[in-house]
């Protein structure tokens, strides 16, 4: 691979180098982002608001079902960057070959697990029946591509580690393209309404997929992909889940809580299931910015803890606490004070509208509290401590939304009431990362002295 796509994470200014680092981070998110919301608009706009509702009630459980492999690409990132940092270039090569057979394993478990599940799933979320089989169909279709669309997370995330940005970016721009003309024709002129956005999608999933493999084929050094070496090996894949499916869980049963708002929301109609849909997408897209910060935070620092830089690791975490509040706070507030042109971009039902704007309303300008609440458990992920993180996650994450939802919300039905429980649990649970980052922070740090002193 070509140095001139590396970012050397370990020497040299800090602040300038996360922007580089971030910046084809937080488009190619949107890229990806722009898949669904390519799906959303081609079917609300052509096809109507029972398919938006549709597409929409599918996207809590699709990632509360991806979830836990594509945070396994996270341990892959963080052993990766360690080794790779250290210059230890036979474990890298292990790393990569050992992941890549990892994200085929698990894309055929989700094709098994999408299609035989999705009916029961989305009954139990309470999916109304004018919309169901149209949700059914959508998602069943969609999970035929997880073998492409995990090769390609897990292949992003080994370029993630070398400071590789820019090429998954490309990658994604040519099948988001493709993703787009394929909506388009198999809506508009075949008329295959759910099914023609959930094929567009898969086919897009396949190009990425090929292109992300290409690329570390063609690569050099020691984490070029060689077909040949591809196997599981227990000791990489051990260390890969010891942060990757802690990681996974956490992604995982925040989205359980997510689908379970998802089926708070379904109980007020397809009307207000629209709405929420709309809004979520836009959500989403606030989502990319302070998660592309987390990641970056997690690659700079797990390659400064394989050379043992710990003031480094302390620099690199208040950097992005800056660039996380700056993004979300700025997008936050566009996203608010734009909130009914943004909502018409997906619909032009002025009921859909209003439940969109009365989601916006709670869940836009405080958006940095759940940039600060990823920052800290990202940081210590970067030095190998996943398990702790995941826990307070769960507990104040989870906790508090699924008290909201079955203690509070019964009495107090509404959106504006039900969506509330955002920034209150962002809030408790910053209070509680930040306090285990201290202690965590504090027997890394004691570690690595103890270490250097053993070798002077």
């Amino acid at each position: 691979m070509s140095q001139s796509y590396e970012i050397d994470m370990c020497h040299g200014p800090l602040f300038s180098r996360l922007i580089v680092f971030a910046i084809p981070l937080i488009l190619s998110g949107i890229l990806q982002l722009l898949f669904n919301a390519a799906d959303i608009i081609v079917v609300g706009r052509f096809t109507g608001s029972h398919a938006l509702a549709a597409v929409g009630s599918t996207s809590s459980l699709i990632n509360l079902l991806v979830n836990l492999f594509i945070g396994v690409s996270v341990g892959a990132n963080v052993l990766l960057g360690r080794y790779y940092g250290a210059q230890d270039y036979k474990n890298a090569s292990e790393t990569v070959h050992t992941a890549m057979v990892t994200a085929i394993v698990g894309g055929v478990i989700m094709i098994i697990a999408g299609v035989l599940l999705a009916r029961p799933l989305l009954e139990m979320m309470g999916t109304p029946q004018d919309v169901l089989s149209l949700s059914v169909l959508y998602m069943r279709i969609y999970f035929i591509g997880m073998p492409a669309f995990m090769v390609y997370n897990f292949g992003a995330a080994l370029l993630r580690a070398l400071g590789d940005t820019k090429r998954p970016l490309y990658f994604l721009t040519v099948a988001g393209v493709v993703n787009v003309i394929f909506n388009l024709f198999f809506v508009i002129v075949l008329h295959m309404g759910v099914a023609g956005v959930a094929i567009g999608t898969v086919v897009s999933q396949f190009i990425s997929c090929v292109l992300v493999l290409r690329c570390l084929h063609h690569s050099e050094g020691s984490y070029q992909l060689r077909f040949s070496k591809l196997t599981i090996k227990s000791f990489y894949l051990k260390q890969i889940f010891q942060v990757g499916v802690p990681a996974g869980i956490q992604s995982t049963v925040i989205n359980l809580s997510n689908a379970l708002l998802q089926s708070s929301v379904n109980s007020f109609g397809s009307t207000a299931m629209a709405g929420y849909t709309a809004a979520n997408n836009i959500f989403g897209f606030l989502y990319i910015s302070v998660n592309s910060i987390t990641q970056s935070c997690m690659s700079f620092t797990s390659q400064n803890y394989g050379v043992r830089k710990t003031k480094r690791m302390d620099k690199i975490l208040i950097d992005c606490i800056i660039l996380s509040f700056v993004f979300s706070f700025t997008l936050g507030c566009g996203a608010y004070f734009f909130g009914n042109e943004l909502l018409r971009l997906y619909t032009s039902d002025p009921k859909v509208i209003q439940c969109g704007i009365e989601i916006l309303a709670y869940t836009t300008v405080p958006y940095f509290c759940c940039g600060l609440m990823d920052l800290f458990p990202g940081a210590l992920r970067g030095m190998g401590h996943s398990g702790v993180p995941m826990i307070l996650s769960i507990i104040g994450t989870v906790g508090t939304r699924i008290v909201w939802i079955f203690g509070l919300f019964p009495n107090h039905r509404s959106l504006s009431f039900l969506f509330i429980s955002y920034p209150v649990s962002w809030i408790l649970t910053i209070l509680m990362q930040v306090i285990c980052f201290y202690f965590v922070r504090k027997k890394v740090h004691k570690t690595i002295l103890s270490a250097d002193k053993k070798y002077l």
